[in-house]
């Protein structure tokens, strides 16, 4: 595979912009990947969507009251209600309607960062951003099609209309319908992007705003040059705390609860929340994880979620203590506790758990040991505060490896050449599952490599953002 030069990516990002206002830098080379990170990748896939299978068995068992185990007793109404905390009674309810039953997310992509121990997921995202993306790299740094880009043959796109046209079985081109709000329109370029190539694949797919969509008799449907068409399955590029802002979410619901459309993702907010991972590692829960998953799917779940906990202020009875970290060599009797651990100890994250405009692309994310002692205890403090309706989750942090990579420095001057170095950094690896005939199809990966003074990774505009290959 040929390195690119700085002025063909520049000039196909120009002519093609795929985030609004988002720039970022260049690599003249696609992220490598060992044929044995790809294997890991292939087994991560099936346990992730393995672990979803688990977590609604738990979520639904929880909610009935129903024993969690086969031969020994074990209830837990409290995971419920840490799931169902903070949503509307109405989206609860149609999470745990049996129409949902089975339902789970058609797009999978955990946050993977490299470490000296191999993987870690920090996340599992099910709404995510950098599909187009991602496709669009394959193809720009793939050129003719090549077997060694991973996601080749266009699989990235192939594969995102396969899962979602798998939702209307019997239809042989149903008409999807990309719903990008405005809360999420930074990435409404690549969805639009994503529709051209299906449109110019024979595909009917298309981008839309929520107030675009309309009810007719019980279907929902969008005006196509005077003519209403109907909306077969509706891709939701929004997250559930966006809905009151959709002023046409209730016809979505109504055509829905009568059968005329299928959402991907599903609108279930217990497959959302990041204290999943929590639920993971908790230890009254671990019989049930040993026994509904599978011993591989168990094993590599247990190397790659790091140690997590929900960050629940209810009282403890004197001398309970919590089960988390320690401060000062002792264990935490409240949460607040956590506000005098040193740096040393601080080597936490804090996060809010989902269901809030803060709950994605990082933005209340807190690294204990890169902040002051005062913004740490901010950041407790407000955790605690926001309990009763947003849970928050405490997480070990790891840190990714320093790795290196060649990069452009853009040219000082028109007309000069672009100087390629290689530069130190930090990786975040999101490689992206649909589920194709019931299994997670592996169809591509985004690398995000940062400086490495940058603690927590993401799409920034000192970032590079890259397709991966695989090497011999």
């Amino acid at each position: 595979m040929p390195d690119l030069a700085y002025d063909q990516i520049q000039s196909a990002l120009a002519a093609q912009p795929m985030f609004e206002a988002k720039t970022w830098q260049l690599s003249p080379a696609a992220w490598p990947l060992s044929a044995d990170q790809v294997a890991q990748l292939e087994a991560i896939g099936a346990a992730c969507l393995e672990f979803h299978q688990a977590l609604e068995t738990l979520y639904l068992r929880s909610v009935s009251g129903k024993n969690l185990l086969r031969n020994k007793p074990l209830l837990a109404p409290w995971v419920a209600d840490y799931l169902d905390r903070g949503k509307p009674a109405a989206l609860v309810a149609h999470a745990r309607d049996t129409q949902n039953r089975g339902a789970f997310p058609t797009v999978l992509r955990p946050d993977l960062l490299l470490t000296d121990d191999g993987f870690v997921m920090t996340e599992l995202d099910s709404v995510p951003g950098g599909i187009g993306l991602t496709a669009f790299l394959n193809r720009l740094y793939g050129g003719e099609p090549d077997p060694a880009v991973l996601g080749h043959g266009d699989a990235m796109v192939k594969n995102f209309h396969a899962a979602l046209a798998a939702l209307r079985p019997g239809v042989r081109n149903p008409l999807i319908a990309l719903v990008v709000s405005d809360e999420a329109a930074t990435y409404r370029p690549e969805m639009q992007w994503l529709a051209l190539q299906l449109q110019l694949q024979g595909r009917r797919v298309f981008c839309l705003r929520p107030e675009d969509i309309f009810p007719l008799g019980s279907g929902l449907f969008f005006d196509v040059e005077g003519n209403p068409e109907k909306i077969e399955v509706l891709y939701r590029f929004f997250e559930l705390f966006d809905l009151e802002n959709i002023r046409t979410a209730n016809f979505i619901f109504e055509a829905w609860a009568a059968g005329e459309v299928a959402i991907a993702p599903p609108m279930r907010p217990f497959q959302e929340e990041k204290l999943t991972f929590a639920l993971f590692h908790h230890h009254l829960l671990q019989d049930f994880w040993a026994e509904t998953l599978s011993g591989r799917a168990l094993k590599l779940l247990r190397a790659l979620i790091p140690a997590s906990w929900v960050m629940d202020p209810a009282p403890l009875p004197p001398g309970a203590v919590l089960e988390g970290p320690r401060v000062g060599g002792r264990a935490l009797n409240d949460w607040r506790d956590l506000a005098g651990a040193s740096q040393k100890e601080r080597d936490l994250i804090i996060k809010i758990s989902g269901y809030h405009e803060t709950a994605w692309g990082a933005r209340s994310v807190i690294l204990g040991s890169d902040c002051s002692r005062e913004e740490w205890q901010q950041g407790v403090n407000h955790a605690v505060e926001l309990a009763p309706a947003n849970l928050h989750v405490l997480q070990a942090y790891r840190k990714p490896r320093r790795l290196e990579h060649p990069i452009y420095a853009a040219p000082v001057e028109a007309g000069l050449p672009a100087v390629v170095s290689t530069k130190a950094g930090r990786l975040r690896l999101c490689p992206y599952y649909f589920l194709v005939e019931g299994q997670p199809r592996l169809s591509g990966a985004l690398a995000t490599f940062c400086p490495p003074d940058k603690k927590i990774i993401h799409g920034m505009q000192d970032a590079t953002l890259l397709p991966c290959r695989i090497t011999a």
